[in-house]
């Protein structure tokens, strides 16, 4: 479901004095949400055809340093800019900012209008494409988990992000009265979400103190991404407004359960899916076992774009419902790859590796690319692994550390045919700065650990 306002609804509404504000926004190599905010008369008269912005937003990292070594944007280069070309589908109200709209950028060379190869949202419609001239459209839903807690961003801060408390004080998964604590902020996301034009279903407690799951209908897969990065950026918002805050990192304290992004996935060929076969086991068709073990073959090269931190890795442990271990099976949450709506039209997979942290886009992009790899070569599924899967010990595991994920990214032959050799240099850069920033810096565990006792 794309944006809830059209651009003559929007030439109205501002001539009406209802919106004053419009946002336009460019995904960033985290996931985020960067661009202008414009005067909406500006807007409609001149903005809605282009706008631009420094091209190092797709080269710096989560605290926006201007990182050297990227072939895109550099010193070298005078950090030009490019287009942000507003995609007038998604244009939509944001209820929980008066006056605003909003509107999502693709970002194009401002030359020859061509889609910056880097751009997150770029390298996700090049597999949508690809599926396309398939004949097959990709179906996606992304749940996301966070943490809800009691102080805003800036008392955390201001505390050395010590201190943090969680919204409620114990595991509230699937409790009604536990959620209840949390529903001054829950429900203002929900109905924010849904009156911006995002279909919500629900929300529900997670597996620990303060920990929520939000779900968004299935969707196509741009669609998903679009909405999936609105999504985080609201649930922020409205806790910034309401003196509260939230975390997706994917592991923010040890002991306490990580937050992830399970990815739901399948094909529709002419309107119907193109996983289901009522004859055959479980109803996974043909081209399904072919896509599933296009993701398994490749799932280790593409860790990176699900878990894309050093902290991302944290989450991968036993007994908390993260997978370890690289294998599929029906109905089974220990399993990286599971199979949900067995027999039934809705079968489908579900990638339950990605953490919160993940961009959207990158992670969507890498799936399709593995699972259609997987169908244009025929490839055949092994057979499901059954049980407590993390003491399988013939199942092969996930890269334990982002060093291992960015040396696989960049030793990975199919994600360089599949998504270019630029891209892929691109983020192995990224995952090699997020590496050099972790080993230099001493954190509190070293020194609680050494201070006195080394």
């Amino acid at each position: 479901m794309p944006g809830n306002l059209t651009p003559d609804q929007l030439k109205a509404a501002v001539a009406a004095g209802e919106i004053d504000t419009v946002v336009t926004a460019i995904i960033d190599m985290q996931g985020r949400l960067l661009g202008k905010r414009f005067h909406a008369r500006h807007f409609v008269e001149t903005g809605m055809a282009e706008t631009h912005g420094c091209n190092y937003l797709l080269a710096t990292d989560l605290e926006m340093t201007t990182v050297e070594g990227y072939a895109a944007a550099s010193w070298s280069s005078g950090y030009g800019d490019w287009a942000h070309k507003p995609d007038l589908s998604t244009l939509r109200r944001i209820p929980w900012l008066p006056g605003t709209a909003l509107v999502l950028c693709d970002v194009m060379d401002h030359h020859g209008h061509a889609d910056i190869p880097v751009s997150p949202r770029a390298i996700l419609k090049r597999q949508i494409a690809r599926a396309a001239d398939m004949g097959l459209t990709p179906m996606m839903a992304t749940e996301l988990e966070f943490y809800l807690f009691r102080d805003s961003y800036d008392t955390l801060a201001d505390r050395g992000w010590r201190e943090i408390v969680p919204h409620t004080r114990y595991n509230i998964d699937y409790s009604i009265l536990g959620t209840t604590k949390d529903e001054p902020v829950m429900r203002a996301i929900r109905n924010g979400l849904y009156d911006a034009g995002i279909p919500v279903e629900c929300s529900k407690g997670e597996a620990d103190a303060g920990q929520e799951e939000i779900n968004i209908r299935y969707s196509d897969a741009l669609d998903t991404a679009d909405n999936h990065v609105l999504v985080k950026n609201a649930v922020k918002e409205i806790c910034h407004l309401q003196g509260v805050s939230a975390t997706f990192m994917a592991k923010y304290r040890h002991g306490k359960a990580g937050s992830s992004s399970h990815i739901h996935q399948s094909l529709l060929r002419g309107g119907e899916s193109a996983f289901f076969d009522r004859d055959a086991e479980f109803g996974m068709s043909k081209l399904m076992r072919s896509y599933l073990a296009g993701l398994l073959e490749h799932a280790s090269d593409m860790t990176f774009f699900l878990a894309p931190y050093v902290n991302s890795y944290k989450r991968f442990c036993v007994g908390l419902f993260a997978p370890t271990k690289v294998v599929w099976s029906v109905d089974n949450r220990t399993a990286g790859f599971r199979i949900c709506g067995e027999n039934t039209e809705a079968v489908r997979v579900e990638c339950r590796v990605g953490g919160a942290d993940l961009n959207p886009y990158l992670a969507l992009a890498a799936q399709l690319a593995a699972g259609l790899d997987g169908i244009e070569r025929g490839l055949e599924l092994e057979d499901q692994h059954a049980g407590d899967l993390y003491g399988d010990a013939g199942a092969p595991e996930l890269p334990k550390t982002l060093r291992d994920a960015a040396d696989l990214l960049e030793r990975s032959a199919f994600l360089r045919r599949a998504m270019g050799d630029d891209v892929v240099d691109h983020y192995v850069r990224n995952a090699r700065w997020e590496v050099e920033r972790a080993d230099f810096v001493v954190t509190d565990w070293e020194l609680q650990h050494g201070f006195e006792r080394a």
